[in-house]
C-alpha cells in the first residue's frame, strides 16, 4: 500500500491531475478535443495535402502546406546574400561554431589543461569563422561582411553579442556597487541609459550615426559596428542579471573571504563569482535567447539574418504567398535551438548544485 501511495500508476496520476472533478474532466475533454482538431488539421495541412518539389502550379492547386517554396529557397533563408558558389564556407564555418559549442558544454573540458585547449581552439575557430567568411586568403574570394546573411549572421552576432557583454556586465555590476561615487554614479548612469533605450535605435545610431564621427578615410564595417552596438546594449542588461547574483551573496562570505586575507580579486574570481553566476544561469539563458532573437532587428540596418534572408527569398514574386511555410521553417530553427539551449541550462543546474554539495565543483 505504501509503496501504491508513494508511486502511483499512470492512470492515478492522470485523474488526479486533470479528472479529479466534473468541472475538471468537462474542461480537460474540452481542451483535449481542441488540441486534437488542431493537431489533425495541422497534420493533414503540413504532411498528407503538403506539395514538397518546387512545382509552382501545383502549390497554386494544392489544399496543404507548399514546402516546395522552401525546398527551392532554403539556401537563400540560410545563407542571406552571401555567393550562391560559395555557401560551402558559411556552412563549414557555422559548422565549426556549432562543434566548439557542444564541446564547451561538456564539464570535463572546463578545467585544467583541457579548459585552456578549449580556450585556444576557440580563438583558432573564430579566426577561421572569419577567414572563411571573408575571404582574401587561401585562394577564397573575398566577400565583403555587407553580404553576410542567414543563419550564421545570427550565431555570430549572438556569440558576439552575448561573449563579449558578459565581462562587461561584471565589470559594470561591480563598478555600480563600488564604494566610489564617481565609478557607481558613471556605471549606474550607463546601465540606466542603456536599458532606457530600444535596441533598433541603438543599431540605428550604430549603422548611420557612428560613421559620421569617424576621421576622413576611416571605415569601419555595418557589421562590427552593429557587432558593437548589440553588445554594449546587452552589457547593461547583463550587468543588472550579475548584480541580481551578487546580491544573493552572504555578507558573511566577504568578511570571511577577506579573514582569510584574499585580495579584491581572488575574493571576486574565486569565492564570489563562481556562485553569483550560478544564481543567474535562468537569467542569462534569458538574455542568450533574447540576444538571439533580437538579432532579427538588424534588417532595419540592411542586414538580413534569418528572418531578413526570408523577406529576400519572399521577394520573388512566384513564391510570395508562401510567406506561412518559410515563417514555419525559421520558426523551427529558433525553437530547437532555444529548446536545446534551455534544456541544458536546467540541466547545468542541477548538475553544478549538485556537486558543489559534494564539494566536487571548483
Amino acid at each position: 500500500m505504501t509503496r501504491t501511495l508513494r508511486n502511483p500508476s499512470l492512470l492515478a496520476r492522470l485523474k488526479a491531475q486533470y479528472f479529479y472533478s466534473f468541472g475538471a474532466t468537462l474542461v480537460t475533454l474540452g481542451i483535449g478535443a481542441l488540441i486534437a482538431a488542431f493537431l489533425i488539421w495541422a497534420g493533414r495541412w503540413a504532411f498528407v495535402d503538403a506539395v514538397w518539389t518546387a512545382d509552382i502550379e501545383a502549390c497554386r492547386q494544392a489544399s496543404g502546406a507548399c514546402w516546395g517554396f522552401v525546398n527551392e529557397k532554403w539556401r537563400l533563408i540560410l545563407f542571406g546574400r552571401y555567393p550562391f558558389a560559395e555557401h560551402w564556407r558559411p556552412t563549414l564555418a557555422t559548422g565549426l561554431i556549432a562543434f566548439m559549442l557542444v564541446v564547451t558544454a561538456i564539464p570535463k573540458f572546463w578545467h585544467g589543461k583541457a579548459g585552456r585547449t578549449v580556450l585556444a581552439l576557440w580563438v583558432v575557430v573564430l579566426a577561421l569563422f572569419f577567414l572563411l567568411m571573408s575571404g582574401g586568403v587561401w585562394g577564397l574570394t573575398s566577400v565583403d561582411p555587407d553580404l553576410w546573411g542567414g543563419l550564421p549572421l545570427t550565431v555570430i552576432l549572438t556569440l558576439i553579442g552575448m561573449g563579449a557583454s558578459l565581462p562587461l556586465g561584471i565589470l559594470l555590476a561591480l563598478g555600480r556597487r563600488s564604494e566610489m561615487p564617481v565609478i557607481s554614479g558613471l556605471c549606474t548612469a550607463y546601465i540606466e541609459v542603456v536599458r532606457g533605450v530600444p535596441l533598433i535605435t541603438v543599431l540605428f545610431v550604430a549603422a548611420f550615426v557612428f560613421p559620421l564621427f569617424f576621421p576622413n578615410g576611416m571605415r569601419l564595417d555595418a557589421f562590427w559596428r552593429v557587432a558593437l552596438a548589440i553588445t554594449l546594449f546587452q552589457s547593461a542588461y547583463m550587468a543588472e542579471t550579475i548584480r541580481g547574483g551578487l546580491q544573493t551573496i552572504a555578507r558573511g562570505q566577504f568578511l570571511a573571504a577577506k579573514s582569510l586575507g584574499l585580495g579584491d580579486f581572488d575574493l571576486y574570481t574565486r569565492v564570489i563569482l563562481p556562485q553569483a553566476l550560478v544564481a543567474v544561469i535562468p537569467a542569462f539563458v534569458n538574455s542568450l535567447l533574447s540576444c538571439y532573437m533580437d538579432t532579427s532587428l538588424v534588417t532595419v540596418v540592411s542586414m538580413y539574418d534569418l528572418t531578413g534572408s526570408l523577406s529576400l527569398a519572399l521577394g520573388d514574386t512566384y513564391w510570395r504567398n508562401y510567406f506561412i511555410e518559410g515563417y514555419v521553417f525559421i520558426v523551427l530553427i529558433y525553437f530547437s535551438t532555444s529548446f536545446v539551449i534551455s534544456r541544458y541550462s536546467q540541466w547545468l543546474e542541477r548538475y553544478i548544485t549538485g556537486h558543489r554539495r559534494s564539494g566536487v565543483v571548483r
